[in-house]
């Protein structure tokens, strides 16, 4: 078999686990050959073509990012994408194609095997709000970044008696902003699920300035929103590829709580830091189990379906069922942040 691959959307840490467990597991075990596309969708469509072997991967597994490059373009929403996307598969011979992405590569996946392509998607997303899975690759780093920040924050705001506020990635879910917040102490954490009312969140850090501590941390996700009808009114900044503007809510909640409480506070935006460098050893296994089974499930001749890991385990699971469906933190994790406040 041709085996087509690809990386879309933003990148994370765990992608190469998951390109040299495919480029292995094809080569070595199948006899397989790997035809790895540059810059995700795009690449497939310019038909920019990377043939893989061994000694392509080889020290790749501690590293960040994608060896294959990766570009936010999806085929079935730009004109002649579709076209473009399969006369290069067509051409190339590809037997199966297998897509590392999150939401909006694994839409565009589905798009494709809709159009009669082989499919194996791979989820990777330091969000961790693919369906369907209970973890995507990025996100186990996303999160041990994260709470270092916290744990690092938290020794200057007792020294300086400030409120500091942290802002994390989440657009759509609050999956590094609940997990972060509750591993790293934080006091208060604001997620996208449940809109919050800013007036509470004063209240509340009045109340512990005055009978516990001097200092506090304030966890928000990008994609947090004030409750309607608050007294906080705000509409999110968005970017040309409709990407929330990085530190627009972090720096509205700063100065909130600062005009509200008098209190000396300070905000910090993790942005592109949460995407960055080497992997966790959660990730690169990850990253490795999926590469291997998305190679075992094209070559088995499924389509149209992708990894995922349920428990302990990894299964398959069909792509029509989660793509364009977004995972949110569930109440009782979402309840746990709050107790711990």
């Amino acid at each position: 078999m041709r085996i087509g691959l690809l990386t879309g959307g933003g990148d994370c840490p765990g992608l190469n686990a998951a390109i040299r467990a495919v480029v292995k597991q094809a080569t070595g075990e199948y006899g397989h050959s790997v035809i790895g596309f540059r810059n995700g969708w795009r690449g497939v469509a310019d038909g920019d073509v990377y043939p893989m072997a061994r000694s392509d991967i080889r020290n790749v597994l501690p590293v960040g990012g994608t060896l294959l490059g990766t570009a936010r373009f999806h085929p079935h929403a730009a004109d002649g994408g579709m076209d473009a996307v399969m006369a290069t598969l067509e051409a190339e011979r590809i037997d199966g194609l297998l897509c590392i992405g999150g939401d909006g590569t694994l839409h565009a996946a589905s798009k494709v095997a809709e159009a009669g392509v082989n499919i194996v998607a791979i989820p990777k997303t330091i969000d961790n709000d693919v369906a369907g899975t209970d973890l995507s690759i990025g996100f186990h780093t996303a999160v041990n970044i994260a709470t270092e920040a916290i744990d690092r924050v938290h020794t200057t705001a007792e020294s300086h008696n400030r409120v500091m506020v942290v802002e994390v990635m989440g657009r759509h879910a609050g999956w590094i902003a609940v997990n972060a917040g509750i591993a790293g102490g934080a006091e208060v954490v604001l997620a996208p699920e449940e809109p919050f009312d800013i007036e509470q969140v004063v209240k509340f850090l009045r109340h512990r300035h005055r009978a516990h501590a001097n200092f506090s941390i304030v966890v928000v996700a990008e994609g947090a929103l004030p409750r309607a009808g608050s007294a906080m009114e705000f509409e999110q900044q968005l970017g040309r590829y409709g990407e929330i503007i990085a530190g627009s809510i972090g720096e509205r909640v700063s100065t909130e709580i600062a005009e509200r409480t008098g209190f000396d506070t300070r905000l910090t935006v993790l942005g592109h830091v949460q995407r960055g460098g080497s992997p966790t050893p959660t990730d690169r296994i990850l990253g490795s189990r999926f590469g291997v089974a998305a190679v075992d499930a094209v070559s088995r001749g499924e389509s149209a379906v992708m990894t995922a890991l349920r428990g302990e385990e990894v299964v398959m699971v069909p792509l029509d069922e989660v793509a364009g469906k977004v995972k949110q933190v569930p109440a009782d994790l979402l309840r746990v942040a709050r107790v711990l406040s």
